[in-house]
Parts: structure tokens; sequence; C-alpha cells
């Protein structure tokens, strides 16, 4: 089922795995690396153990520093014994042994030691310290000590002083083994041109086959041949046969491009190398190409094997598609170099290299050339079939009431692609255990369905009953004109309660058709007007809750005229453009008077849908106000009420603006 909403009001609601990766847990143990920042903790350890253990020692008895007024007392009382100059700048004095225990009766000397020197005197000249204690010896009649000399080294201020250097080598050392490591011990500086690819083995415990991915038929068969190759390479080398070098998983998002890769390789099992484009692309200059080259040279180290690069494009965009913007040489360099390792000189044996990209139309023509990548194999949306079998892969792990029937949900989910049915089976299992429910039942699935093509719903939101009376018409023009117009989507529900951006939705069920006709065309777009149609028919006034459908209707308009040819004035042509060229160009491909040619013809046709929607909801006026009562009342109407309103839809070719 597919939305689509309004961002500026009401909407017409028009909506359209990756397993876990990883290798044997059981592997040999490896001893634990050396840690460099563990050994740099532990040094400033032991440095700040070392100087609380100084500072304790220092509390201990230790020399008091004195002045020189102090030393002429204790040399005019003669209880000097002994002066030692130390380095020419520290005066050591030593007392008497009879007179140290007097000395400690003073206040602040309590602490001096009893052995050693008891005080320190700061020299600043030694020949001023010798004339100072002549001085003292004449002037008290004294005699004094004549001082020594003597010069001592200390360890640990040696250190202190080459500490800084120290620690500013360590810290350098440090940030070049981790630059050359790099996060995880993976890849650095120093080893920055090895590939980054993640390799999966036979041995790899969540190994994927084939079934485990639902669908994609057509891709396993064109794919099955690549398969049966690894297995058996022998069969076609006898008859002188080459495997394709190379397959191209073209498809959009979320369709299991990955998946079906690793699939490939668990089928085939080989060896698997996982890698995205943009790993190869860095700042340095000739990092991807080495890169490249790492990548094959691995490869052919564990041949036969495969190669993955997901997300192709990252690498192989078209060389001087858009030269006069910007150039990335560093680009370029690295897609040569992947175009030379896949047909170049070198032999890759076993090697098949698979890529995956959803911008197939701007890869480099070099690159999808035969002898590169041979096969272009598309991905697609599931169909209906393939929806409910991956239904069935994300349903095995979920508790499930009786009531959830695979094919409903399916038919419920056009458009969606593996990842959005993923999404669905998860979302309804969040709400089923928020509403404290013992299995996930139908209601939950469809409430997943709406919350995530709609968004969430906001029943608090304040609405003004004029506002919600305009909503309710709004909705049930886009409901009766649905309904009755044969080639416009089926009806669901329609509701009123807001959802995301839009104040109401109308809910449909497309057909999973391949091509479109003019007349289908036609009556999608007077669905889409319905809503507008329906206030200027109600109220003779409009709102600004038509804005997504305004949009809707013009893309779809002007795209019959100047995409599909479907206007009998412009003719049969199409200025699309597949390659993307025109976006780097600033022209338009038609001269100014096809462009209002254009314009004309696109008005025209969004009159004539406008007309067909008011005829319809004129001629089913009093359907059309009891249904938008209906949905004033119930806030939410599904298709069996308006199925009693108007009765059965019309038969194909039928417009049913008769009551």
């Amino acid at each position: 089922m597919s939305t689509e909403q309004n961002p500026n009001g009401m909407g017409n609601q028009n909506p359209n795995q990756n397993p876990n990766q990883g290798s044997n847990p059981r592997g040999p143990m490896r001893p634990a690396p050396f840690k460099w920042s563990r050994w740099l903790f532990s040094l400033w350890g032991v440095l700040l153990v070392g100087l609380l253990a100084m500072q304790f020692m220092n509390l201990g008895e230790s020399p008091v520093k004195t002045e020189w007024a102090a030393v002429e007392e204790m040399l005019a009382a003669g209880d000097v014994e002994k002066i030692v100059v130390i380095n020419d700048k520290t005066a050591r004095i030593t007392l008497r042994n009879g007179v140290v225990e007097e000395y400690r009766t003073k206040p602040g000397m309590k602490n001096i030691p009893a052995v050693g020197y008891q005080f320190t005197l700061n020299v600043g000249n030694p020949d001023i310290l010798r004339n100072d204690l002549e001085r003292v010896a004449d002037k008290y009649g004294v005699e004094v000590p004549t001082p020594g000399y003597e010069y001592e080294t200390n360890v640990w201020v040696e250190i202190l002083s080459f500490l800084p250097y120290l620690l500013l080598i360590l810290f350098m050392f440090m940030m070049f083994r981790s630059a050359a490591r790099g996060p995880g011990g993976q890849s650095g500086v120093m080893n920055v041109g090895k590939a980054k690819a993640q390799m999966f083995d036979k041995n790899s415990t969540n190994r994927i086959t084939f079934k485990d991915v639902a669908g994609l038929e057509e891709a396993k068969v064109e794919i099955m041949e690549i398969v049966d190759f690894l297995r058996k390479p022998e069969k076609y080398r006898e008859l002188g046969g080459k495997i394709p070098k190379g397959a191209l998983l073209v498809g959009p998002p979320g369709t299991g491009k990955t998946l079906l890769a690793k699939a490939v390789a668990g089928e085939a099992n080989v060896p698997f190398f996982s890698i995205s484009g943009s790993d190869f692309v860095e700042m340095f200059v000739g990092v991807g190409a080495s890169r490249v080259r790492d990548l094959f040279q691995q490869a052919k180290e564990k041949a036969p094997c495969i190669v993955f690069i997901d997300e192709i494009d990252a690498i192989g965009r078209a060389r001087g598609k858009n030269a006069g913007f910007s150039g990335n040489d560093e680009r370029e360099n690295t897609l040569n170099q992947l175009l030379t390792e896949m047909d170049g000189f070198a032999t890759n044996a076993g090697v098949i290299v698979l890529a995956a990209t959803n911008r197939v139309d701007i890869l480099d023509k070099a690159l999808m050339r035969a002898g590169r990548f041979d096969r272009q194999i598309d991905v697609g949306l599931p169909e209906l079939k393939e929806r409910e079998a991956i239904f069935g892969v994300h349903m095995r792990k979920l508790k499930l009431a009786d009531d959830v029937d695979r094919e409903f949900l399916a038919k419920q989910t056009p458009g969606f692609s593996g990842a959005d049915i993923a999404n669905v089976c998860n979302e309804a299992a969040l709400i089923a255990a928020r509403h404290d429910k013992k299995a996930i039942d139908k209601e939950d699935f469809l409430a997943a369905v709406d919350r995530i093509i709609g968004g969430l719903e906001k029943k608090s939101k304040v609405i003004t009953p004029d506002e919600k009376r305009t909503i309710a018409y709004h909705e049930a023009g886009h409901a009766t004109v649905s309904w009755l117009l044969h080639h416009a989507n089926p009806l669901v529900k329609v509701t009123i309660i807001p959802r995301g951006r839009a104040l109401g939705a109308a809910w449909y069920l497309p057909e999973e058709r391949q091509i479109t006709t003019t007349e289908q065309l036609m009556h999608e777009v007077a669905a889409l007007l319905g809503g507008r149609a329906s206030e200027q028919l109600t109220f003779d006034k409009v709102s600004t809750g038509a804005l997504n459908d305004l949009e809707r209707a013009t893309k779809m308009t002007y795209a019959m005229v100047s995409y599909y040819g479907m206007s009998d004035k412009v003719g049969n042509r199409s200025y699309y453009d597949s390659t993307g060229a025109s976006d780097y160009s600033f022209s338009k491909p038609y001269s100014e008077q096809t462009a209002q040619l254009i314009d004309t013809e696109a008005k025209e046709l969004l009159d004539k849908a406008y007309a067909m929607a008011t005829e319809v909801l004129t001629t089913h006026r009093e359907g059309l106000v009891e249904l938008a009562e209906l949905l004033l009342e119930r806030e939410v109407v599904f298709a069996e009420d308006v199925e009693r309103i108007f009765g059965p839809r019309p038969n194909k070719g039928e417009v049913k603006v008769e009551d």
C-alpha cells in the first residue's frame, strides 16, 4: 500500500538485511598487545609515590634554613663547630655536640638533626662569607672555623630537570605508534594504503545461503552460474569457456543486493571480501589506488574467492562528466587502478568481482564494458509472492497470533523493499509490546504499515471544529473520486486523524502494473484533485491542505506531456534524459516556444482532470456528504463503509457518474 503525505495540511496518502557479520568467536587465544598508555600511567604513579615519600621523609628531622644574623650570634657564642659551603651556594652549619639539645628548646628548632649539620645558609658569594667570618672574629675576639668547600650532584634534581623532555619523547612515540596502528589496530599512517576489506571464510558462523534470501528468484538464477563456476571450474575450462569477471547488482536501496552477494559466497563455499566504495578514497594522494592493489593482492592469495564492492558509484562515477565544477584526480586514479586490476595485464584467475549500486546511470562506460562487469543483474522491488516470502523470513523469530496472514500483509505493502518489510515486522513487535500483548496480531502489522508510511498518530493535536470539517470533506472527496473512477487506486481506508505532517489521509492499494495508459494517469490525477474539488463544491472556498495533491498532480501532468508523449500538440517527444547529463546543464533541451506549449498542455490536462473530479462529486453529492459526516463521527472509515454508500466499484472502462 502506498501513501502520499502533505507537508502543509491534508494529504492524499499514496504510499509506494543486513545480516550479522563476524567469524568464529572461539578462535585461538592471542596475547594482549602492549599498552604504552598503561605503561605511561605507571610511570606517573611511580614518580608520584617517590615525591610523596620524599615529602614524608622531610616531615622528620631536617636542617633549618637560617639568616646571617643568627649565624653571627652562634659564632660569637662559640657554638659553631664546622661550616661547609656546597657548590658555592649553600653553607651547612654544624653545631658542637654539647649545644644541640639546648638549641632544640628554642622556637622553630625542635626538629633540627642531632647528627650532621643543623642549619643552612644561602651564600651569595664565598668571598663575602670569608670576609664576614673574619669580621666576626675581629669583632668578638673568638676563633671561627675555616669554611670548607664541596661540590655535590643531586640525582633527583637531574632527573626532574630532564623529565619534561622524557615525557615529550614518550608522548611522541605513543602518538606515532597509535597513528601507525590506527583505530582498533586495523590501519594507520604506516599502512594507510592497505585495503579495509572484511573477509568472511567458510568457517564463519554467520554463513548466508540462498535459503536466507527470500524473493529475488530471477537474480538467483542469473548469479547461480557464478556459484557453479566457483564450485566446478573444470567443467567450464575444459570447454574453453571463461566465467564473467564481474557482475553488477543494480536496484533500489534495501532490495537485498549486499545480502545476495553474501549468499553467493556462502553457496560457493569460498572466501568473501566485502568493502565499500568510499573506503578506497582518503585525503592522501595515491591511497585509493594502493588500496585497490592491496585488495586484489589479498584476493589472489585466497583465490578462488569473491570481492564485493558495495556502493561502487563512490569511485566508479564517469570521469570528466562534471570537470567544469570540480575535479577529483584521486577518485579517478582509484577508478583507473580498478579498471586495470579487472582487465589488465595481470591475471586474476578465480577472483570474481561483485558490485552493487543504485546509480548505474552515472557509472563510467569503461567499467561497464565486457571483460569487466560483464553482467548487470537487476535486483528490483519484490513482487507479491516475493514479499510474502520475505515476510516469512522475518517472521521466524516473532511470536505471532493466529490471525496473521502473510499473503494479506504482502498485498498491503506494494512497493516495499526487503528492508521496509523487516522494519514493518520489527515495528509490529514494538507496537504489540507497547500494548502488553502476548502475541503480535494482524492489527499490529497494519498499525506498523501505517506508522512507517504516514508517521505516528497525533490524536492530541489541536484542530478547530471548522478545520476538522474541512479536512473531513477534503478526504471524503479523495475517497469518492478514487472509488467511482475505475482506474484510480482502490481505497483501503480514509482517516482524519493527524499522522506525521498530514492532517488527514486516504489510504490506497495501488495495482502493481508495469505500464500505465493515459486514461489511468488521468483518473489518478482526478483522484488527487478530488480533495480540492470537494472543498470548492462544499464551502465555495479552498484551503492550503491540497499542497501535496497539487504538487503531485502537476508533476504527473508535466511528465505526461514532456516525458511520455501523451500530448497531441507536443507530439511523440520525450525530453527525459536517462543518462543524467542534463543535471550539469543550465539550459533546457527545448526552445522557449516548446516550453510554453508544454505549460499550456499540462494546464489543460489538469483542468480536464479537475472537471472530471468535480463532475463525479456533483453527481454523487449526497454520498459525499454522508461519507464526510461519517468521518466526522468515526474519524476512520474503511472500504466496506464506502461500498455501502456508493455501491461496488464500476467495471473496467466505466466511470460511474449516475445514481
